[in-house]
């Protein structure tokens, strides 16, 4: 670690930053979803944390490449949307079957083929219609704290014209000041200050939680999230080892899921910050940045409990808008990735409303039905245009 640089270490603090205060009021959404106790809320931040900084310290130690890793934030959104009525214990289950698909794809080098299962189109549509209630969420809030929402969101645009990297970080800022300058923070609940400790949870496995969680989960963090992240490390310029990184995060998750840890991937937007001339001008060294981030991950997730107590204390119109501000760009290029090519247009579109109406049948949510429902249309209007 010798010739650590300032820019290695805001690089890394950016990165840490960016990556909870983009998603984690979406991780605790399903925690609350599952309603778990307050301890297995922080043995989940515990294992997440850790997770990313021992994935990303490994990898970018063994590479000498700023290679990031992350939690899955569409999985995590789809956990939001597929954990109603299903049990802790069945959820771990359906982690762990995601950790095994994704360990057998990295081992087997199976991400080129299974990329191309999947139309693009098609799977971009499923990742808007996980999203967009949580864009949808920015709105709804006002319901509760008009002030609130409108300020944040005044930040937003602020930040996205001027300060576009700083903008969620931002957002989340003012959110606390306003909150704590008008005492909208639940005051009946005591500040937790203290280490993590991780919580076991059995796992058991249920046929409807593995297609109707685990396949989604798997398929959303194959597409959604490694996709992205090979792409932006090659954008980089760095030949980035695709099946070792896919293999750490299968195994990473399989190890961590009974403590909490759903999935981990490939990291694309903080990846992109590390791996950047920012980091370092020299891209040799730039992975010293990603060190950085590895470490400060592993601090972060170590103190899971005082992260869990400030998004108690939080009021949800200021968790719910965070979220859904944060997911705006990426329920953007989805929609714009999902209706770009006119081939596939329709097929999207049925993807994209079968996920939003959340339907279930069989105990399997929307997001499996929308994919076969978006296959089916997309090969029934392929034969027909073959056959004209």
């Amino acid at each position: 670690m010798s010739g650590l640089k300032l820019s290695h270490l805001v690089s890394g603090a950016i990165a840490v930053l960016l990556g909870y205060t983009s998603s984690v009021a979406i991780i605790f959404q399903a925690i609350d979803v599952l309603g778990l106790s307050h301890a297995q809320a922080s043995s989940w931040m515990l294992a997440l944390g850790l997770g990313m900084g021992l994935s990303t310290l490994i990898l970018t130690l063994r590479y000498r490449m700023p290679i990031l890793t992350a939690w899955s934030t569409p999985g995590a959104a789809l956990l939001v949307l597929s954990l109603q009525g299903v049990r802790v214990e069945e959820a771990i289950g359906a982690f762990l079957f995601c950790g095994a698909l994704l360990t057998l794809t990295g081992l087997t080098g199976w991400f080129e083929k299974v990329a191309h299962l999947i139309p693009e189109a098609i799977g971009s549509a499923m990742l808007a219609g996980i999203l967009f209630r949580f864009g949808l969420g920015v709105f709804s809030s006002m319901e509760e704290n008009l002030p609130l929402v409108v300020l944040m969101c005044a930040v937003y645009l602020a930040g996205r014209r001027w300060f576009a990297r700083f903008a969620i970080p931002s957002v989340l800022l003012a959110g606390i000041v306003f909150c704590a300058l008008t005492s909208a923070f639940v005051t009946d609940t005591a500040f937790e200050f203290s280490f993590a400790m991780p919580v076991f949870t059995l796992p058991s496995f249920s046929p409807s939680a593995l297609i109707g969680i685990g396949v989604p989960l798997y398929i959303v963090t194959m597409s959604s999230q490694n996709m992205p992240g090979v792409v932006t490390m090659k954008a980089a310029g760095y030949a980035l080892p695709v099946s070792s990184a896919i293999t750490v995060t299968g195994l990473t998750t399989l190890i961590l899921a009974p403590f909490g840890g759903y999935a981990f991937n490939l990291a694309a937007i903080t990846a992109a910050i590390c791996a950047g001339p920012e980091a370092d001008d020299n891209p040799a060294t730039r992975w010293k940045a990603a060190m950085v981030t590895g470490v400060l991950y592993c601090m972060v997730g170590l103190m899971g409990a005082a992260v869990i107590s400030l998004f108690v204390i939080a009021p949800k119109a200021l968790v719910v808008t965070i979220a859904g501000l944060a997911l705006l760009n990426t329920i953007s290029a989805s929609l714009s990735a999902a209706l770009a090519a006119p081939a596939h247009r329709d097929a999207a579109l049925v993807t994209f409303m079968t996920t939003v109406s959340g339907i279930s049948f069989m105990s399997i949510g929307a997001p499996v039905w929308a994919l076969l429902f978006g296959a089916l249309t997309s090969l029934a209007l392929t034969r027909r245009s073959t056959r004209a």
